[in-house]
């Protein structure tokens, strides 16, 4: 992990700061498949609900296990919307499935950190289209 995505415990983070690194850890442990990566903007024990229909987890529960299906991968992240401690940042993803079926998934990770940066619950509001849709135009602005 690079020095400007992990922070020591106890130093004060703004949540701008912390949902950039949050975003920057997305951007490189995705298309990595490094769920450690990823996992490492969280608390150990962070609630992250994948979606509003799904059981509870832990990040790197759940990203190991999404990520076993993904061949190929583009994505791209909104600038996150920030305030007192928590950020809202829009996603848009097109995934290519082991058995090669193209699926795009768009929607918005909720998010509310600790005072170190570190993400304490995680929720995902998302939509699934079949085949490969582009982001529209401005998205994420």
């Amino acid at each position: 992990m690079s020095d400007d995505t992990r922070y020591e415990r106890g130093v004060s983070v703004d949540a701008g700061t912390a949902a950039r690194a949050w975003v920057e850890a997305w951007t490189k442990g995705w298309p990595a498949k490094d769920a450690g990566l990823i996992a490492s903007r969280y608390l150990p024990d962070a609630q992250y609900r994948s979606h509003p229909f799904r059981e509870p987890t832990t990040a790197l529960a759940y990203t190991s296990w999404a990520f076993e299906d993904q061949r190929e991968l583009r994505f791209w992240f909104g600038e996150p919307v920030v305030g007192a401690g928590r950020a809202v940042v829009e996603y848009w993803a097109i995934i290519t499935g082991a058995d090669g079926r193209h699926v795009t998934i768009a929607g918005t990770s909720v998010l509310r950190f600790t005072p170190d940066g570190l993400v304490e619950d995680h929720r995902d509001y998302w939509a699934e289209r079949e085949g490969a849709v582009e982001p529209p135009p401005g998205f994420g602005v």
